[in-house]
């Protein structure tokens, strides 16, 4: 199995991921993913729910099948969610609102 150690996961030193909202923007089911990276399905379940960290060789071949990078799908901190990062902070009243 291409799992990483899971007592940092259980420790408090989580990877973040970004896989979940990657499969589901591409349409792909964690069979399918699994599939196409070669690993079991549940492997790609217990990376998305920071169960266990994939092997440094395993999230490689995750960010070229993505054709990103590998800070772009992995952290050590929270992502902000990608509405955020793209749109900007949707708190601040419109532009021209006086209220």
């Amino acid at each position: 199995m291409e799992l990483g150690s899971n007592s940092d996961a259980r420790n408090g030193d989580r990877l973040y991921n970004r896989i979940a909202v990657l499969r589901a923007e591409r349409g792909l089911s964690r069979s399918a993913l699994a599939n196409a990276l070669q690993v079991n399905y549940q492997t790609i379940g217990y990376i998305e729910r920071g169960d266990f960290k994939p092997s440094l060789e395993l999230a490689f071949r995750i960010s070229e099948y993505f054709g990103l990078p590998i800070e772009a799908i992995f952290s050590r901190t929270p992502f902000r969610p990608l509405s955020e990062e793209v749109y900007g902070n949707h708190n601040a009243p419109p532009s021209g609102d006086s209220k």
